[in-house]
């Protein structure tokens, strides 16, 4: 569902090569060596890959590949995973270039050198850093599958001034817009194809109010039932006239995605971030009252100095200011990142391979950062899932953390898995782990999972809770169709 927005920022610069070039997409659910088919079928002598954390041993297979039955063929990759040397991935092996940073106007200017019989004397090539204005916009380059079918990725503006360790962006020096009413026209030639799911990829979107509320007016004079806007928002920037434009949107039409990341301000200082904690939580708390946002908020876990107490605190706060979505991610270490200098100091220990996710630190043994994987898994499909409304308020009660940390762990125990639980066993595993292990009465969590299994629009019938919800009538059919098993 996800298009390559890269591709066709890269596509649309091409120039004079543009109708020699072809945009080639896969997933991650296709073979390497039906990958490499495809690509070698087109007979193509130059092939650029955009290398990511989430495609990057997938990649390093197709390049493998590549090498061995197409030696003459010229790869060039890009792309974050390879934009940091010396700390590159070991699939630059199979790679003739490698472009570090922005690509728009150098992956143009090596294929104009090597289809004129000309090499590049160096392997690694630094990106020129384009002027916006200069930049050939992109969304033309989405096809009519990709508007009906696939989520439309835009830009408003490039960049982040902020120094959060944990981001690529970071290395920033500032956020730039693009030119408004040109970015406006671009979105407006979307909408009237039918674009109606907008995610932009801005990572402060509301840095400069008054381009927000431009934005956010153009899409409320166009506004129809279908229509979805996503944003990435600071939590600590709302002002009344932002306020004010956001309460006219109607329920279910707006998503922000929110990075608190962490609350303690110990190690929002020690990875320079700057947050007003207090304000945050002011303006998610007035999201939630007054707009019909779906609010998606982030922490992250495994930060340097972050303990288990810490975390758990932040957690609390944030389900106190009730998001619809808390997204518990786990940190993960990026090559060029800042956080990378807290490595020694806090002992940061990261899985090889990608994701390259953090295993454990000076103060999160490896079993607590299993524990916590298993916790952000069974939040995803208990809390985040939105399938629970009356059975999670008795699960988290007067302590969220606490008590899910435990029924997380009661889960895993009892299903040896986070993975390929149906939602009717999820149901079961409920119901006996909070009458058994957190001994609540009976009744009344089958009162909440029925109304939760009924509201879920489930044709199914949950067996074990039915005999005791319904009326005499229905309870005398299941005892008859107890007796007829039992036979």
């Amino acid at each position: 569902m996800h298009s390559a927005f890269g591709l066709r920022y890269l596509f649309a610069n091409m120039r004079e090569y543009q109708d020699r070039s072809e945009i080639v997409e896969f997933t991650i659910h296709d073979r390497p060596m039906d990958i490499v088919e495809s690509l070698l079928d087109k007979n193509p002598k130059i092939v650029s890959f955009g290398v990511y954390i989430w495609n990057v041993n997938e990649l390093t297979d197709v390049l493998a590949l590549l090498r061995v039955i197409a030696p003459d063929l010229i790869i060039v990759l890009g792309g974050p995973e390879v934009s940091h040397p010396p700390d590159l991935p070991s699939l630059v092996t199979y790679a003739d270039y490698i472009i570090t940073g922005p690509g728009e106007i150098t992956l143009p200017q090596i294929c104009a050198e090597l289809l004129n019989n000309q090499r590049p004397s160096e392997k690694i090539i630094k990106g020129e850093m384009a002027d916006l204005t200069s930049l050939e916009l992109p969304y033309q380059y989405y096809t009519e599958d990709d508007i009906r079918n696939r989520m439309i990725y835009v830009e408003a503006s490039r960049g982040c001034p902020f120094k959060c360790e944990f981001c690529l962006s970071s290395l920033d020096k500032t956020a730039k817009p693009f030119e408004l009413s040109c970015f406006l026209n671009e979105m407006d030639k979307l909408f009237q194809r039918g674009a109606r799911n907008f995610k932009f990829i801005d990572r402060t979107f509301n840095l400069k109010v008054s381009s927000s509320v431009a934005i956010l007016e153009f899409f409320l004079e166009r506004m129809t039932d279908d229509l979805y806007l996503h944003f990435e928002v600071i939590p600590d920037n709302l002002p009344d006239k932002l306020k004010e434009t956001l309460k006219r949107f109607p329920p279910n039409s707006l998503q922000f995605e929110i990075g608190i990341q962490t609350f303690d301000p110990e190690i929002q200082s020690l990875i320079s971030r700057k947050q007003n904690n207090e304000k945050s939580g002011e303006n998610l708390r007035w999201l939630r009252e007054n707009t019909g946002a779906h609010l998606h908020v982030d922490l992250i876990f495994g930060l340097p100095s972050d303990r288990l107490e810490n975390f758990g605190d932040s957690f609390d706060q944030l389900i106190a200011l009730k998001p619809q979505e808390i997204q518990l991610g786990i940190l993960k270490r990026l090559r060029g990142a800042p956080i990378n200098r807290h490595t020694d100091k806090y002992q940061l220990k990261y899985n090889p391979r990608a994701p390259y996710n953090i295993l454990s630190t000076r103060d999160i043994d490896f079993l607590t950062m299993q524990r916590m994987n298993r916790f952000a898994r069974f939040w995803d499909m208990i809390g985040n899932s939105g399938r629970f409304p009356n059975t999670l308020p008795i699960i988290l009660a007067d302590k969220p953390f606490e008590r899910f940390y435990q029924l997380s762990d009661d889960l895993y125990n009892s299903a040896n898995s986070t993975w390929k639980i149906s939602l009717k066993r999820l149901y079961k595993l409920l119901y006996t782990q909070l009458t058994e292990s957190f001994n609540i009465a009976p009744e009344i969590i089958r009162q909440a999972l029925q109304e939760d299994f009924e509201r879920s629009g489930q044709k199914d019938t949950l067996d074990f809770i039915q005999p005791s919800l319904k009326s005499v009538s229905k309870t005398g059919v299941a005892n008859k169709r107890q007796r007829n098993h039992q036979r």
